[in-house]
């Protein structure tokens, strides 16, 4: 992974891009993962660059991620968020911890941070679920009380300048 705009980032937003970067390398079958905040900014991401690139050299059906963006996959992540959300409160089913969307072609995941922040993770059709979930509420673990409205400001101002 390539950190996003890391420069004159704090210790804390590092940390939590190096979490991410971690998620992404050593989980066998992560695509792509995105952070997106309660109101759907992106607030990290695996690198764009990376993703752009796999969809200009495979096209449809290659292994990259949605499309090839990290800025799709955000979208997807706040879409599924605000689904469940909604069928929570519907439902009398409290806070919504995870939600799992099994396809042909692979998977995507969707765990609350904080505050209503998303992790989302794009993975293979093979992959381990279970593997998955569990680094996944690693992640959340230890970004969850890292992710303040300074930190979550401070990464939004990253992402945009990085766009």
């Amino acid at each position: 992974m390539t950190a996003t705009g890391t420069f004159g980032l704090s210790t804390e937003a590092r940390n939590l891009q190096w979490l991410l970067g971690n998620l992404v390398e050593e989980v066998p079958g992560v695509r792509s993962v995105a952070v997106v905040s309660s109101d759907g900014l992106m607030l990290l991401s695996s690198d764009p660059a990376t993703q752009q690139a796999a969809t200009a050299a495979d096209g449809p059906g290659r292994p990259g991620g949605p499309r090839g963006s990290s800025a799709d996959l955000a979208t997807i992540v706040s879409g599924i968020g605000s689904l469940t959300i909604g069928a929570a409160r519907l439902m009398d089913g409290g806070g919504v911890k995870q939600t799992m969307v099994a396809m042909d072609e692979g998977s995507v995941f969707v765990m609350s941070i904080s505050d209503g922040s998303l992790l989302g993770v794009h993975a293979t059709p093979d992959c381990d679920m279970s593997v998955v979930a569990y680094h996944m509420a690693l992640f959340v673990g230890r970004a969850g009380h890292v992710l303040t409205p300074e930190v979550r400001s401070e990464l939004r101002k990253s992402m945009e300048s990085t766009q």
